[in-house]
């Protein structure tokens, strides 16, 4: 089963991405400027999952992509794939356990290691 996680870019503002159960990134959103923003459209793509849009497109390079369309709105887009089939798998694993999937939430960059300074006396 994959996870939401929410996590904050470089320029501080916050994206959630789909991640598979074998760890990789299936799909990042696009930026928002508040976390609740990010909960909110998860929610969003939760409960209108069924009515998902997956445009595919294939890069000059000959890779495969898709964008994920909720409302006539663009809430992500995939990773670079491949071959057709993983792309596949990939839409495929979204609509079998989006709607059920956990949220974790790493936008708080709170580091949980002290500083080595802090072990040299």
């Amino acid at each position: 089963m994959g996870v939401f996680v929410i996590t904050k870019r470089n320029d501080d503002r916050y994206k959630f991405e789909f991640v598979s159960r074998k760890g990789k990134t299936i799909f990042t959103s696009n930026s928002y400027e508040l976390r609740f923003e990010c909960e909110e459209d998860i929610e969003k793509l939760k409960e209108l999952l069924p009515e998902a849009v997956f445009m595919k497109f294939k890069t000059s390079s000959g890779k495969f992509y898709f964008r994920l369309i909720i409302d006539k709105k663009e809430m992500a887009t995939s990773r670079k794939y491949t071959t057709q089939l993983l792309m596949q798998r990939g839409i495929d694993e979204i609509v079998r356990s989006a709607g059920t999937s956990e949220l974790l939430d790493f936008s708080v960059n709170d580091f949980v290691f002290p500083e080595i300074e802090a072990f040299q006396d």
